[in-house]
């Protein structure tokens, strides 16, 4: 079923859009969860949470892309699930991965301060724009996906030290740009 159909369901308050999406993306969303969590049983609840989120959520939202929209909402509820729950993330914290990345990131930019996260947004956005597609796939896969470094080199074909060399010069690219954007 298409993401235009699931979200026409979800406008006609169809409770079938909700098995849809879990047929379609219930599986990503799991690994996204497990990866940030590594405990399927907060794993499966922060899957129905989403499921629940995006039922509340559209209408009025109507995204573009559901799939990526539904990321963000199920990566968003993980790392709540595990902050709260004070989680320890495969022989460190969750925050270990945010951690890998503050280098690169403005200092006072908050949840609170929205204007300084959109701008934070769309200037990673345009970032994104000036790296090969594999150095953004293994960026996306590690700081938003949460995947560990060996699960991201099986998957891309490549030693656990290339792909973490691959990471260091990627974030080393983004703190400049975000330098050049006086973002940082």
């Amino acid at each position: 079923m298409t993401d235009k159909k699931i979200i026409e369901m979800l406008f006609d308050r169809d409770q079938n859009a909700l098995t849809a999406i879990e047929r379609k993306y219930g599986n990503y969303c799991r690994a996204v969860a497990m990866n940030i969590l590594d405990d399927e049983r907060d794993a499966e609840e922060c899957v129905n949470d989403a499921l629940f989120a995006v039922w509340n959520r559209i209408p009025p939202n109507k995204p573009e892309e559901l799939g990526g929209y539904l990321a963000i909402i199920i990566r968003n509820i993980a790392v709540d699930r595990a902050r709260k729950n004070g989680a320890d993330k495969r022989g460190g914290t969750v925050c270990a991965i945010t951690e890998e990345l503050e280098e690169c990131l403005p200092g006072d930019c908050s949840a609170e301060d929205s204007y300084a996260a959109s701008e934070l947004a769309s200037a990673v956005k345009r970032f994104y724009g000036t790296v090969s597609k594999k150095e953004k796939d293994v960026f996306v896969a590690r700081y938003f996906g949460g995947f560990g470094i060996s699960r991201i080199a099986e998957a891309f074909h490549m030693s656990e030290d290339y792909t973490r060399t691959m990471l260091t010069r990627t974030r080393k690219k983004l703190k400049a740009f975000l330098r050049k954007e006086n973002l940082l």
